[in-house]
């Protein structure tokens, strides 16, 4: 399975999800009526897609994450407006149905008047959810665009495969040829994400270090992120320079790791 199937089967699996979810959000708010849709689309059916239904609060935040990252590396550019509908707006002079926001419903705040005549209730958050929903499903629209670019799709499967040579070469004692290996994955990556955010690297044939400053003063990346990837700089340089101390396989293994989790998260 490549990583275009990977991506087309996780995004259909989070759609199917987030309409399960937009379901449940409008039964917690409206029982009688959601429920009496349900039964008049599905008919015998109905018992068991209500019976079926996520807890929202309780399945949200694992469906918001993975949604986030899936939405980070194929629509960056629709990722601030995906946020924004969950996150409460800041500053926020009031709460309103405009304000509302996904992180309010979960704390279930309802805003009513000295007289409990409500003003704001978690219904209105529906309407941020589906935005989101909506958002995640451009990204299915994307890939049967013809538009759609998979350069970085199809570099990440090679990146997959050459960090798991670096994991064989390492089972099998070579732990300087696999931190070599998967130092030079990292390196291509983070000159990928660079081309990515059109950041310019002054030097002609960057190192891994002058890539990770760019990004960090840039602000593609934070300062947890920047930190992580100097540590798995510092073991590559282990592998390839410091010939007077050899690398520990666990050392190789983290920086294996390592970049494996990079080239999934940072984009």
């Amino acid at each position: 399975m490549t990583n275009v199937d990977r991506y087309k089967r996780d995004v259909e699996a989070l759609i199917k999800l987030g309409e399960q979810l937009h379901l449940s959000m409008q039964r917690e708010c409206f029982p009688k009526e959601t429920d009496e849709a349900v039964r008049q689309a599905f008919g015998d059916k109905a018992s068991k897609i209500i019976e079926d239904l996520p807890t929202f609060a309780e399945t949200y935040q694992s469906w918001y994450s993975e949604a986030k990252v899936l939405i980070k590396q194929l629509l960056p550019d629709r990722l601030a407006d995906f946020v924004r509908h969950y996150e409460k707006p800041k500053p926020r002079k009031e709460i309103s149905y405009d304000s509302y926001r996904i992180e309010d419903y979960l704390q279930g705040l309802n805003v009513t008047r000295w007289d409990k005549q409500k003003i704001v209730a978690p219904d209105a958050a529906i309407p941020q959810f589906r935005q989101q929903l909506s958002i995640l499903k451009s990204v299915k629209a994307r890939f049967e665009s013809s538009l759609f670019d998979i350069r970085q799709l199809v570099q990440a499967d090679l990146f997959d495969s050459e960090l798991d040579a670096a994991k064989e070469l390492a089972k099998h004692g070579f732990t300087r040829a696999a931190g070599a290996l998967a130092g030079v994955v990292l390196e291509r990556h983070l000159k990928q994400v660079c081309d990515s955010h059109n950041l310019k690297v002054s030097k002609k044939v960057p190192s891994i270090a002058d890539l990770n400053e760019t990004l960090k003063a840039a602000n593609a990346i934070d300062t947890l992120e920047w930190r992580f990837v100097q540590h798995l700089a510092d073991i590559r340089n282990l592998c390839d320079h410091h010939k007077a101390t050899e690398p520990t396989k666990e050392q190789v293994d983290d920086l294996v790791n390592g970049v494996m989790k990079i080239t999934k998260t940072f984009f």
